[in-house]
């Protein structure tokens, strides 16, 4: 089943005065099919955190088309594509962005309180369940000042899949962790995706990372080149 399907998208960036642009992405193709293991790869500047923006409804192009499940999403009003991101995509970034106010399972929570769907019994056992998948039960009421980079990194994991999305979106999701911690986080994020069944696109420089995915894709010259 294809979940997502991006047609001749382009995206140009300009200078800060307007005058001169930078093409990003040049009439791109892009499909991926529901439960697949994405990397993406390519040169610092290549394009790849635009490319997820845009996959993630974050950002629009220029022109060209990208369908969620056959809903052309770049069509939306900005009230439903907030509705959108929060209920289909769930988002970790290279830095956790945590609120340091909130305890561990606060922050896990955090998406749930833009939609009353989410909230409820069933989300609170869906916390519960995916703190000790993460192993962070012990550490469920501290707050991230209080906790090792590893625990606030699948934290944000935690908070990404707290709403069942059907698509995570994973930037430089290990940039910011030690060798070891980063590898951890990967076989991670691999196991929850065969067991929930979520899509995963991941942007990593880590070929050792990229290679734990089923499919890596390398962003040069505009485009997307298939290397595995």
């Amino acid at each position: 089943m294809i979940i997502l399907k991006m047609e001749q998208v382009s995206k140009t960036y300009f200078n800060e005065s307007g005058s001169k642009g930078r093409l990003i992405l040049d009439h791109l193709d892009f499909q991926v099919n529901k439960g697949d293991m994405i990397a993406i790869v390519g040169p610092s500047g290549s394009g790849k955190t635009t490319l997820l923006n845009l996959i993630g409804a974050l950002d629009i192009p220029d022109s060209g088309k990208i369908y969620f499940k056959n809903q052309d999403i770049t069509q939306l009003k900005e009230k439903d594509l907030a509705k959108f991101r929060s209920s289909k995509i769930g988002f970790v970034f290279q830095l956790h962005h945590l609120l340091p106010q909130l305890s561990l399972i606060e922050n896990i929570l955090l998406p749930t309180l833009a939609d009353k769907i989410f909230q409820g019994g069933a989300t609170n056992e869906r916390a519960s369940h995916l703190i000790g998948r993460l192993g962070l039960n012990d550490a469920k009421h501290q707050k991230p000042a209080e906790l090792s980079g590893g625990e606030c990194q699948r934290t944000a994991v935690a908070r990404a899949l707290i709403n069942k999305p059907e698509l995570i979106l994973a930037d430089e999701p290990t940039g910011a962790l030690d060798h070891q911690s980063a590898i951890n986080l990967v076989e991670l994020l691999v196991e929850l995706n065969r067991e929930e069944g979520t899509t995963l696109i991941i942007v990593t420089h880590s070929m050792e990372i990229a290679q734990k995915m089923d499919t890596i894709l390398s962003l040069e010259n505009c485009k997307l080149i298939r290397l595995k």
